[in-house]
Order: C-alpha cells, then structure tokens, then sequence
C-alpha cells in the first residue's frame, strides 16, 4: 500500500493561476484550458499503485484557488481514493477557527493545510495561531511548505527553523511539512528530530533528488519521520518513485515511508 502525502487536485483557476508559470515552464507544460477530471487524478495514482492520496484547498489572500467545499467533492467523486485537506483565512481568526471545525467534523477532512509563502509571512505570525489552536483541539494535523518557494514569491518565509518556535508553543499540535525544507534540509531534519510532533513529507521532489542528509535520515533515526508526498499534478507518483529501490532502505523503513507514517499521522486505520 502506498499513501501520497501530497497532491493537488485542482481547479482550473488554480492551475491557471499566473504564479505557476515557473513551474510550468520548469516541467514544460502549457496552461492548462480544461479541468482536470477526478477520475484522471485516480488513473495517475493507479499508475504508481498509490491506495490513497491527501488532495487539499487553496486559500490565499487574494483568492480561493480550490475551495472547501470543491475538494469534499473530489473527495466523493474518487469513492475512497482521495482524503480532504482543508484551507482558511488566517486573516479572519474567528471565522478561520469555525471553519476548521466544519472541515473536520462536517466534512471530514483529516488536516489543514496554508502555505507561508501565499501568506507572505512566515509561520510564527500571530495569524497562524488560532488555526493551530483549532488543529490541536480536534487532533488533526497541521499541514505546511518548507523550503523554497517555486512560484515568483519570497522563500525565506519557509524557513524551517520557525517551525521550532511553533512546536514549543504547542507541543500537542502535529506539522506535517512538505517539500523537504531545501535548501534547508537540515534544518528541517534538526527539528523533526527535536519535536515529536514535526514531520517532513517529500513532496515536490523525486527519489533521485532527496539530499543525501534526508535519505540518511529515512534510513536511521528518522524512519518513523518521512512521509511519501508526489505534488502531483507537477509531478506523477510514478515519476516521483522512480529510483526508490536505490534508496537502500530496509523493509520496516521503506514500508513507513510509503505509508505506515502517513497512516499514523493523519489516523487513517488499517494496519
């Protein structure tokens, strides 16, 4: 069984969206003119043999790219597939807090998900905080982007060291960080190993590409700490496994990554 921790079912003003251009470019792909059916998105899961898959909203401060409520209907399309992820306006706390609560207990989703970089501001501003309130008072996990941003926006934002800061406030909270934290890696490792509650998913990256560091990392202390995330549609599952056998990881470690931690961490059942 495989678990992606990290897709992205989109919209068509999402995959629109002017900020994307680099990541088009980078994996030279036009601009997309149709949506993007559900059943697509599951026939790319299939391809790498990924079970299930955690597909999330986009809120930002000028937009809903994929709101709430479009993502609990791909969730219903996929019959099983695909898990929510939910997103909110961390400039309305109040409003932010009550829509966490209907994510998780109206809709079913199973962790909220902001990007700093959207934001401009990193995650310690006081912004994030009722969100993080919201996530550890009803036990799901918070969901984030580490490292550099691909879109045309500030990096420095995703810095994963602020992190730290946020873990010591609320010890009770899990972070799932994603996209590995380069050109920070160790930084990202440092605190995941520090904190019981951080974790990093790969996210936007393929086998071939993870630091040396993260691999060491997944092979040792860290096992229990590195989810398997693709960032599709950018990347295929089946393009963002290609290579892991050359990984050297043993069963237990190879069998955490690709799904045993994701399961635990955002209580998906099963064995």
């Amino acid at each position: 069984m495989i678990i992606d921790a990290w897709i992205q079912h989109p919209t068509l003003r999402h995959s629109q969206d002017p900020m994307f251009e680099p990541l088009r470019r980078w994996i030279k792909s036009p601009v997309p003119s149709e949506e993007l059916p559900v059943a697509a998105t599951v026939h790319a899961m299939d391809q790498a043999q990924v079970e299930r898959a955690l597909t999330s909203a986009w809120v930002g401060p000028r937009s809903v790219m994929i709101s709430n409520d479009e993502v609990a209907g791909f969730v219903q399309q996929a019959q099983g597939r695909l898990i929510g992820v939910g997103s909110v306006d961390i400039s309305k706390p109040m409003a932010a807090m009550k829509e966490v609560r209907r994510c998780v207990n109206e809709l079913g989703f199973k962790a909220i998900r902001i990007l700093p970089w959207l934001w401009e501001v990193p995650p310690t501003d006081r912004r994030f905080y009722p969100v993080y309130a919201a996530c550890a008072e009803l036990g799901v996990p918070f969901c984030t982007q580490i490292g550099h941003a691909g879109p045309l926006m500030p990096s420095e934002v995703g810095r994963p060291i602020y992190l730290d800061q946020v873990a010591l406030d609320f010890p009770e909270l899990t972070i799932v960080a994603g996209h590995i934290g380069y050109p920070w890696t160790d930084e990202a490792i440092a605190v995941a190993t520090k904190h019981e509650n951080v974790y990093i998913d790969t996210s936007a990256y393929t086998v071939k590409r993870y630091p040396a560091a993260l691999v060491e990392f997944m092979r040792a202390h860290g096992r229990h700490k590195v989810l398997f995330g693709s960032n599709y549609p950018m990347i295929a599952p089946a393009k963002a496994l290609e290579g892991i056998d050359e990984l050297g990881l043993d069963e237990e470690a190879r069998r955490l990554f690709l799904a045993g931690n994701a399961r635990r961490v955002y209580r998906l059942g099963g064995e």
